[in-house]
């Protein structure tokens, strides 16, 4: 679905990411990890095509990125959900406002999706929630609304960014497990974490491969983790 070939990125003419190859596939699921600053948000980025690359090639569900025109990209990032490690809302909104929020920008009835909007929300465990705003939540609270949010569209790929990084280990086991069930339904997962035991935890549960970004290049993780 999404395959990077010797892709190159770097900022102010200082090389960040040299020689990536990842193919993010139906029913695949990654982690990366790496030292903050290893450019691990700057590869997500690529992978939804917010960055272009300055060599290689992005393909992204069978097109390459670098032919697509702008709204073609707004187009195919609806097939790519992205949980941020700050998950922004909008303040005023409550939290089913915000998760449903993607569907008002595509232009979608929210009364037509309202039982979808209110079934995830559950999954998420925030039926109860729903009507706080973002002051009223707590982190683990906001985690699962950007999940939520990420997911309301139906993506075929999901792409977290320390998704884990500001809440408990228990409310990282409950994304964690969130996740999983999304692999298992097919959707590729690509996690970025530098949280080592998440990721030893994730292995004893699902065929996940470890990747991690190390002097610019991804390699694979060895089995000291």
């Amino acid at each position: 679905m999404i395959e990077l070939s010797d892709v190159r990125y770097g900022y102010d003419g200082t090389a960040l990411l040299t020689d990536i190859n990842l193919a993010l596939v139906p029913g695949s699921f990654h982690f990366l990890t790496g030292p903050s600053g290893a450019g691990k948000t700057t590869l997500i980025k690529l992978c939804y095509l917010e960055l272009t690359p300055s060599g290689g090639q992005v393909m992204a569900f069978g097109r390459p990125a670098s032919r697509m025109r702008r709204d073609e990209i707004a187009m195919l990032r609806r097939r790519v959900g992205v949980v941020h490690q700050d998950c922004r809302f909008l303040d005023h909104m409550n939290l089913r406002d915000n998760v449903a929020l993607p569907l008002s920008v595509a232009g979608e009835s929210l009364t037509a999706h309202r039982a979808e909007i209110d079934e995830l929300i559950a999954w998420v465990g925030l039926a109860d929630r729903a009507h706080a705003l973002p002051a009223e939540l707590s982190g683990g609270e906001r985690q699962r609304a950007a999940l939520a949010r990420a997911l309301i569209l139906s993506p075929d790929v999901i792409l977290a960014d320390e998704p884990t990084g500001n809440v408990d280990w228990e409310m990282s086991l409950k994304l964690l497990t969130l996740l999983i069930e999304l692999n298992r339904m097919g959707k590729s997962v690509l996690i970025a974490s530098h949280d080592l035991n998440l990721i030893r935890a994730a292995k004893g549960q699902a065929n996940a491969r470890v990747l991690r970004l190390r002097a610019g290049r991804l390699e694979m993780a060895g089995a000291d983790l």
